[in-house]
C-alpha cells in the first residue's frame, strides 16, 4: 500500500516536472508580437516627407530565436575582434544571398565550418538595407546575448533611475539586428527627438533628467511627441528612460499606462517649445549629471551595437544597415583582434541651412563655409579627428567602409569621439557634470591605454542641430570648471593609473 502510494506520487512528480519545462521553453522561446520595420521611402529628398512602409521580421525571428546559439558561436566575437559594436534592425531588407538563411543557420551548430561562414562573401544588392543572410551573418559573428525590455526601478550611487520608463513600440528586439542610439536630455531638449528618430530610423534610449517638478513636464513632452507628431515613428522606436537625484524625487510618480491611455490635447504645445529657462533644475541651480545619462541610456539599450551621442547631433541617414552589412563583410581591417570603436565625424551648419543627408551635399556646405568642423570656435581640438581633410576630400560611396584607424595620442590625446560601440566599453565617469567639462576625456584615456583602435567610418557623420555654436566667456562655469579639473587630477586620474595603467602617449 505504502508502496502503491510512493509510485503514484513519484509519477506525478514527474509529469509536473516536464509540464514545468516545457512551460519555461516555451516561454524563452516567446516574443511580444511579429515587430514591423519602418522603411523610409524618399518623396521629395527630405525625411519628414518620407512615407512608411511596413516590413515583417518574424519569419527570421522564428529561426534565430528557436535555435540557440553554441557557446563555440558565442566566443567568435572575441576570437576574431575583440566584441565589436553590435546590431541593427529597423531597415528594408532583401532576400538576394550568395548562401540562403537555412544553410547558414545549420553552419552555426557545425563548428567545423564556422570559417567557411565568416570567410563566405555577402551578395549585398542593397546596402541601405538588412537581407537575412546579412542578419544570419551578424547573429553568428557577434554571437552576443539578447537583453530584457523589462520596466524598472534602480538606484545608480544617488540617482534613482525608471528604466524603460516609457517603452517603444518594437517590443523585443535581438540584440544582432541593429544599432541603438542612445542618448540623453532635460525635457527642454526634447524638440531634438524628431529630426534625430527620422534619420536613424532604428532604435532610440533616451535617459531624460527630471528632478522634482521637471518630471511633469517631462512626461507630458512624451505624451506630445508620440501622439502629435503625424506618425508612429517616436512611438516605434524610441524608448525614454527618467532619472532623477534622491535629494529631489518628485512628490508624485505617473504611471505609464495610465497617461499613456489618454490622447494629448495636440492644441496645446508641448512643455519643451515653451523656452522659458523656467525649469526645476535651472531654479536650484543643479549640476547637469551628464554621464549618469549617458551611462543610463547606453546600459537600457538592447542591442549590442550602441552609439552614445548627444541629442543634438543629427545622424547621416542609412547610417544602420550600411555599417551592419559592413560588419558582416568582416574584411580588413575588421579582421584585427585588437578591441575597436567606430568614431563618426561631426559637423555643424549655418542656422539657415537644412542639415545635409549625403556626404556629397555636406562637401558642398563645407566648400561655401555654411557647415564647419564641430566645436571649431569653442574646442578645436576635442573633435581634430585623424585624417580629417583627407577624409573631407574622399568622394562618397555607396558603401561604408574603414576610412583609417588612428590612436587617441599624439596630436589627438584630446580628442573626444563619438563613436559606435558595444556594451562592452569603458562607461562614463558618473561623477563628472556637463557644467564642468571634460566629462568624456576619462573615458578616451581608458581607451587609449587599452590601445583601441578608433575606426573612422568613411561616410558616416553626424550634424549639429543647425547653429554655429562660439565660445562665450562663462565665469560661473569658469569656476565649476576648475573645481571638476581639480577633482579628475587628484582622484580620477589616480584611480584610473591604478585600475588601468598607463600607456605611453596617453594622457587627458
Amino acid at each position: 500500500m505504502v508502496a502503491n502510494r510512493r509510485n503514484f506520487i513519484f509519477r506525478v512528480s514527474i509529469v509536473i516536472n516536464i509540464a514545468v519545462l516545457l512551460y519555461a521553453a516555451m516561454h524563452l522561446s516567446s516574443t511580444n508580437g511579429p515587430g514591423v520595420e519602418w522603411v523610409p521611402v524618399t518623396v521629395d529628398g527630405s525625411e519628414r516627407s518620407a512615407e512608411m512602409r511596413y516590413l515583417n521580421r518574424e519569419d527570421f525571428r522564428n529561426i534565430t530565436e528557436s535555435k540557440p546559439v553554441e557557446s563555440s558561436v558565442r566566443n567568435i566575437e572575441e576570437s576574431t575582434s575583440q566584441k565589436t559594436p553590435s546590431t541593427a534592425a529597423t531597415t528594408n531588407k532583401t532576400t538576394s544571398s550568395t548562401t540562403s538563411i537555412t544553410e547558414l543557420e545549420k553552419k552555426l551548430h557545425d563548428t567545423s565550418s564556422e570559417a567557411d561562414v565568416t570567410n563566405e562573401t555577402l551578395d549585398i544588392v542593397d546596402e541601405n538595407a538588412l537581407s537575412e543572410s546579412t542578419l544570419a551573418r551578424l547573429r553568428f559573428l557577434l554571437g552576443c546575448n539578447d537583453r530584457d525590455f523589462r520596466p524598472e526601478y534602480i538606484q545608480r550611487g544617488e540617482y534613482w533611475v525608471l528604466k524603460n520608463y516609457v517603452r517603444a513600440d518594437h517590443g523585443t528586439m535581438l540584440c544582432h539586428e541593429s544599432i541603438t542610439y542612445t542618448t540623453h536630455a532635460g525635457f527642454e531638449f526634447l524638440d531634438n527627438v524628431q529630426p534625430l528618430v527620422e534619420r536613424w530610423m532604428a532604435p532610440v534610449s533616451v535617459a531624460v533628467h527630471a528632478p522634482a517638478d521637471d518630471l511633469n513636464p517631462t512626461v507630458n513632452s512624451i505624451r506630445y511627441l508620440r501622439n502629435c507628431l503625424g506618425n508612429d515613428l517616436i512611438k516605434q522606436f524610441v524608448t525614454f528612460h527618467v532619472f532623477f537625484s534622491n535629494k529631489h524625487i518628485p512628490g508624485k510618480i505617473p504611471e505609464p499606462d495610465k497617461f499613456l491611455a489618454v490622447p494629448y490635447n495636440c492644441s496645446v504645445p508641448p512643455p519643451f517649445k515653451t523656452k522659458t529657462g523656467d525649469t526645476y533644475m535651472q531654479k536650484k541651480n543643479l549640476l547637469y549629471p551628464i554621464n549618469v545619462a549617458r551611462n543610463v541610456a547606453r546600459d537600457s539599450a538592447l542591442t549590442h551595437f550602441v552609439l552614445p551621442s548627444d541629442i543634438e547631433l543629427y545622424p547621416s541617414p542609412f547610417l544602420v544597415p550600411r555599417f551592419l552589412n559592413m560588419i558582416a563583410r568582416n574584411a580588413k581591417p575588421l579582421n584585427s583582434t585588437k578591441p575597436r570603436v567606430f568614431p563618426i565625424s561631426i559637423f555643424e551648419v549655418d542656422a539657415k541651412v537644412n542639415v545635409p543627408s549625403t556626404k556629397t551635399e555636406l562637401q558642398k556646405m563645407l566648400t561655401n563655409k555654411t557647415a564647419i568642423p564641430f566645436h571649431k570656435f569653442v574646442c578645436p581640438d576635442c573633435h581634430n579627428i585623424p585624417e580629417r581633410q583627407q577624409w573631407i576630400n574622399a568622394k562618397e560611396t555607396n558603401q561604408m567602409d574603414v576610412f583609417h584607424v588612428g590612436k587617441r595620442r599624439g596630436k589627438f590625446v584630446h580628442w573626444e569621439p563619438i563613436f559606435i560601440g558595444t556594451h562592452q566599453d569603458p562607461h562614463y565617469d558618473d561623477r563628472l557634470s556637463w557644467q564642468g567639462k571634460k566629462d568624456k576625456m576619462t573615458q578616451g584615456y581608458i581607451l587609449c591605454v587599452k590601445d583601441y583602435d578608433f575606426m573612422i567610418l568613411n561616410n558616416a557623420f553626424l550634424i549639429h542641430k543647425p547653429g554655429i555654436k562660439h565660445y562665450v566667456k562663462n565665469p560661473k562655469r569658469d569656476h565649476i570648471v576648475a573645481n571638476q579639473n581639480k577633482y579628475i587630477m587628484s582622484v580620477i586620474m589616480p584611480e584610473l593609473k591604478k585600475l588601468f595603467g598607463t600607456r605611453s602617449g596617453c594622457s587627458l
